[in-house]
């Protein structure tokens, strides 16, 4: 049985091109997993799409809306959790809900693995690993963009090689 993983899926280069390069590095079938906290942005039904047309064996995408506004900021802001006490820190505050999914998802679909595309930079690297471990021990997780030491030219260059 082929092995399965579900990717953090954003529809940006990095996680576009980690479809490929997961694939190609282990021969696993990649589940790309939207998760929709509110961010904006382009219609999750064209990231979707690009994830398939990317080779995701199948494209997800959680509405966790209601759950983000209702369970994550409201405490956080009744809480005055401020990032340099100027603006709530909502990105960081997501990335519990985004873990919870992917999760979900890796269960949903059998995986043995949660892949996220976090560089070496910054928390967010952190915050999914630790997110995912506390959640299910079990699965292992892989961050290809850090762990391969993908840069922005290597994803172009991927890219453009693969169509």
């Amino acid at each position: 049985m082929t092995e399965k993983i579900v990717l953090a899926y954003s529809g940006g280069l990095d996680t576009s091109v980690a479809i490929g390069w997961i694939h190609d590095a282990t021969g696993a079938d990649v589940i790309a997993c939207a998760v929709d906290v509110g961010q904006g942005g382009e219609d999750l039904e064209v990231i979707r799409q690009r994830a398939l047309d990317c080779g995701a064996v199948e494209a997800y995408v959680a509405d966790a809306r209601d759950e983000f506004a209702n369970e994550y900021c409201m405490p956080a802001l009744k809480a005055n959790s401020l990032y340099m006490d100027a603006y709530p820190n909502v990105s960081a505050i997501s990335r519990p809900v985004i873990t919870k999914h992917l999760v979900k998802a890796a269960k949903r679909y059998g995986a043995s693995t949660v892949a996220h595309g976090c560089t070496g930079k910054g928390n967010d690297q952190v915050r999914f690993e630790v997110s995912i471990t506390s959640l299910a021990p079990e699965l292992k997780c892989i961050a290809p963009v850090r762990d391969l030491a993908l840069t922005r030219d290597k994803a172009i260059e991927y890219a453009e090689r693969k169509g």
